[in-house]
């Protein structure tokens, strides 16, 4: 099941994750061990908004919504859509987006710091 979201062309990164989390048990051990949290993300473009979870807390698994069912993010980051896919791309620095007030962060933000080997990963595997 795909999580993309044709009116989001960045969303494509979570299917990327995704695989890369499922594809290889030891790399999603490593990552919930790294990760340690729910990171939610919620992407604006044109006026819409939707959200993913990415779970490195338990199950190692990307889906839609803010959080997995029965769930609770630890921390949510809220940004365009295209600074998104910059941000996966490498084309942007998520400290930058944040002191630019265009990637704002709500929860436990350290755990924000967390989330940038796992999209380091999508940076090598997504094609934005």
């Amino acid at each position: 099941m795909s999580l993309k979201n044709d009116a989001f062309p960045s969303s494509t990164a979570f299917d990327v994750i995704n695989q890369s989390l499922q594809s290889n048990d030891a790399e999603r051990k490593d990552a919930i061990k790294k990760g340690g949290a729910i990171f939610a993300f919620t992407l604006k473009n044109a006026g819409k908004e939707d959200s993913w979870y990415i779970d490195l807390k338990e199950k190692g698994e990307v889906g839609k919504g803010a959080s997995p069912p029965g769930g609770k993010a630890n921390v949510t980051l809220t940004l365009s859509d295209d600074d998104f896919g910059k941000l996966i791309a490498g084309q942007a620095n998520a400290q930058k987006l944040f002191m630019s007030g265009k990637l704002k962060v709500k929860g436990e933000i350290m755990k924000a710091t967390k989330m940038e080997p796992i999209l380091k990963k999508a940076q090598a595997n997504a094609k934005l």
